[in-house]
């Protein structure tokens, strides 16, 4: 049985966050149209915590430069992002093999940085070492 486990390849924490950076930007690229210029994910507890700045177009910027615009923009790609859920939460889980209880997401028209907060059913910080 211990020959068959090391024989086993498991994740660790950095290449599982990794992983998830790496899916995250190319979900960003194919579904949304633009990827971000820096990307981070990071576990805490039972939470996968993805941090995306330059998430922005220059078309993107330019709107959000009045208070109807940012609303639409937001609003805009909000409904992109909740259009494609299924395929983003199917690609998380392929990754971390949890199951997912929550997401959450927010967009700063002004930063050009998407926050996305994934609550799952395991600790994954003792999952993944």
């Amino acid at each position: 049985m211990t020959l068959l486990r090391n024989q086993m390849k498991t994740k660790t924490r950095g290449e599982a966050e990794a992983e998830i950076t790496q899916a995250v930007v190319k979900f960003e690229k194919e579904y949304l149209g633009h990827g971000p210029l820096d990307a981070r994910t990071f576990f805490v507890n039972d939470m996968v915590l993805i941090r995306l700045r330059g998430v922005l177009t220059a078309g993107d910027r330019k709107m959000a430069e009045t208070r109807e615009g940012q609303a639409l923009l937001k609003e805009t790609r909000r409904h992109l992002f909740e259009s494609s859920i299924p395929i983003f939460e199917e690609m998380i889980v392929q990754v971390i093999g949890c199951k997912l209880i929550s997401l959450h997401t927010d967009l700063s028209s002004k930063t050009g940085e998407r926050i996305i907060v994934i609550t799952t059913d395991k600790n994954l910080e003792s999952l993944y070492r």
